[in-house]
């Protein structure tokens, strides 16, 4: 698969990114996102629920571990796993019945459970440089697909 480099350098921008990257997806793909704090997790999923054609609010489920939206051409299924002190916590979730059901599985702090994600997923890194603006971001994108 394809890897591929983005810089994006406002909020809309990562967004659009999201957009496109959630037009994009088809059932059963799996998203493995990674960042620090702040750097736009957040903005790139709700952008990916709006191309799946989800008008819900999207926010980061760091408290409830998983939300999931219905309400598109998919179902999108967003954990946030900061929060998890042991993997098989995951176990809790349901998190296979989502990983490897029908909908787009998005997994934010994707890193701390590396062990359990599927063979093939979408890998997406965001960093900031500040030294190129604080809004710019580095987003690295490996099996990358068509995008």
């Amino acid at each position: 698969m394809e890897n591929k480099i983005i810089e994006t350098n406002n909020a809309n921008e990562t967004f659009l990114l999201g957009k496109m990257i959630g037009e994009g997806a088809k059932s059963g793909d799996v998203i493995a996102l990674t960042g620090d704090l702040g750097c736009g997790k957040t903005v790139l999923t709700q952008g990916i629920a709006a191309g799946l054609g989800i008008n819900e609010v999207v926010n980061s489920p760091t408290f409830v571990i998983l939300q999931e939206y219905e309400s598109g051409r998919l179902p999108f299924y967003h954990f946030d796993v900061y929060r998890i002190s042991d993997v098989r916590e995951m176990d809790e979730t349901g998190y296979h019945e989502y990983v490897y059901g029908d909908g787009v599985a998005l997994i934010e702090w994707a890193n701390l459970i590396e062990e359990i994600l599927p063979a093939e997923y979408m890998q997406i890194e965001i960093k900031k440089d500040l030294d190129k603006g604080f809004d710019y971001r580095r987003i690295k994108i490996k099996n990358a697909g068509t995008i």
